[in-house]
């Protein structure tokens, strides 16, 4: 353990009291002061920092958005549960150092995890220069992998057993997702409407519960920018128990191929050159893990539906203020959300056909 100090950086970003959170970080490992600290960008949820000190040593600290939390979202303490509870497994996850529930140190609880080396493809400019090329080709088949491991986990041996129901998962997320679109003020948004009916309608029959990671996603993921291999899967506050089938839908939802017509999100990262289909995503998954995917395009409307619901939340939040006065990218999300919606309308329209 290091000689403590007061000495920080002077700017605090939006959220976060740097010197208490820095005094905090020195009872649990070796910090070398003056510290200074960065959000991260790319995260739309829980606000993300990047502290640094005087040695180079990183950290991360999360901890909720400023304001407009809805009840059990964002809850930074499950979050930090789940990663400490994968730390033995072969699950890749950053190493925690510590979780503060008290509020009266940076506003709001928070935890903080070692930095993991490595590329994040946030978009397709960062795959193409960030990722060599074999990176980009095996990045996919490197995900599924830590997919397949994810749902290997032994919930029970892991301590996480009981970290929700097991059954009924699509059931529980439809309603869920259906009950945050009416939370506080809100749009009339008719086209997720109609595709919550034909979801609860047609809901598929769920296999054995195993952990779901609930935003699997290239850019929540850190590669090893030359050979594209997953170190790190990141953010976890959206896991539950249930269908795993679910990530998969969801993957292939942010999977974009050159030539699609409709992109999920703007500038995806795998429009860049070499990615791995969708159709060997899908084959890869079902070799290694045993599962049934005939029916994954049910997850995939899912997918869409749920990624609008959870941009809904966001762009009320943004709209709030609770991202800061600072914060971009945001402004377009509610054009955004309806266009989902319309993929998702697609998307479940082709669910039984």
């Amino acid at each position: 353990m290091g000689e403590r100090s007061d000495e920080v950086g002077t700017a605090d970003p939006p959220g976060l009291q740097l010197a208490a959170v820095a005094a905090w970080l020195a009872e649990r490992i070796d910090l070398q002061p003056p510290v200074v600290a960065s959000t991260v960008a790319g995260g739309r949820s829980n606000l993300t920092y990047l502290l640094r000190d005087a040695a180079g040593q990183r950290v991360v600290v999360r901890r909720p958005p400023l304001h407009g939390v809805l009840e059990s979202a964002h809850d930074v303490a499950r979050e930090h549960r789940i990663l400490a509870a994968l730390a033995d497994t072969d699950v890749p996850v950053p190493s925690c150092l510590g979780l503060e529930e008290d509020p009266e140190v940076t506003g709001a609880p928070f935890y903080a995890m070692r930095f993991v080396d490595g590329g994040v493809a946030r978009d397709t400019e960062a795959a193409a220069t960030q990722l060599s090329a074999a990176a980009r080709a095996a990045s996919g088949p490197s995900m599924i992998d830590a997919l397949v491991r994810i749902h290997a986990v032994d919930i029970d041996a892991v301590g996480l057993g009981e970290l929700a129901r097991r059954e009924g998962y699509l059931e529980r997320q439809l309603r869920r997702w259906s009950t945050q679109l009416q939370h506080g003020p809100a749009r009339e948004l008719p086209v997720l409407d109609e595709v919550h009916r034909r979801l609860a309608a047609d809901v598929p029959s769920q296999g054995p519960a195993t952990l779901v990671h609930g935003d699997f996603r290239l850019d929540n993921v850190i590669l090893d920018p030359g050979s594209g291999a997953v170190a790190a899967v990141l953010d976890w506050e959206l896991t539950t128990l249930g269908d795993p089938l679910a990530d998969l839908g969801l993957l292939l939802v942010y999977w974009v191929e050159p030539g699609d017509q409709d992109l999920p999100l703007p500038d995806p990262p795998t429009l860049a050159p070499g990615f791995a289909s969708r159709r060997e995503l899908i084959e890869r998954y079902a070799q290694l893990s045993g599962r049934d995917v005939s029916g994954v395009g049910y997850h995939v409307a899912f997918g869409y539906w749920k990624l609008a619901c959870i941009l809904e939340g966001v762009h009320r939040r943004y709209v709030a203020g609770a991202y800061g006065e600072d914060a971009v990218g945001f402004d377009q999300l509610g054009d955004l959300v309806v266009r989902l919606g319309e993929q998702a309308l697609d998307a479940a329209r082709q669910v039984g056909r």
